[in-house]
């Protein structure tokens, strides 16, 4: 197993399911964005929360903290990305990295029909953070795992 492999600390990932949608929807469009051996394990923690105009909004986030799902759950995301949205964050990187993270913003309606597109509205959030802090060492690793061009 190569460096770049264990250069992940932690991924956390944030939906929010608000009062128009089927929470068992939301949660299923977040689960099609895991490897299939770890939608068991990875638990979701539920937080209540009150929108804007005092509408229920209901939080769902967990943090994947162990190397090998970590990698696995990359390994996903850098599968199944479409090609095009791997040009357009390549083009954008600087943009979705912050100390170390890197962001990634999915459309919910296309992972929960099994299609990872980026999206920037209501969006599935993945915080990735890398043991590595420098850009160009980040971007390295993404190409290695295939989620850059």
């Amino acid at each position: 197993m190569s460096s770049s492999k264990s250069s992940i600390a932690y991924i956390d990932i944030r939906v929010f399911a608000h009062a128009t949608e089927d929470l068992e929807k939301v949660l299923a469009a977040v689960r099609n964005t895991l490897p299939t051996e770890l939608i068991d394990k990875i638990v979701f923690k539920k937080t209540n929360l009150k929108g804007h105009y005092g509408n229920p909004i209901i939080l769902f986030e967990t943090k994947i903290k162990e190397k090998d799902e970590t990698n696995k759950v990359f390994e996903k995301l850098a599968s199944n990305l479409l090609p095009q949205d791997k040009e357009i964050l390549s083009n954008k990187i600087k943009q979705h990295l912050d100390r170390g993270n890197l962001y990634i913003r999915l459309n919910k309606q296309s992972a929960y029909l099994n299609s990872i597109k980026l999206h920037q509205e209501d969006p599935i959030r993945f915080r990735i953070h890398f043991r590595k802090s420098k850009p160009e060492e980040i971007v390295k690793i993404c190409k290695n795992f295939g989620l850059l061009p």
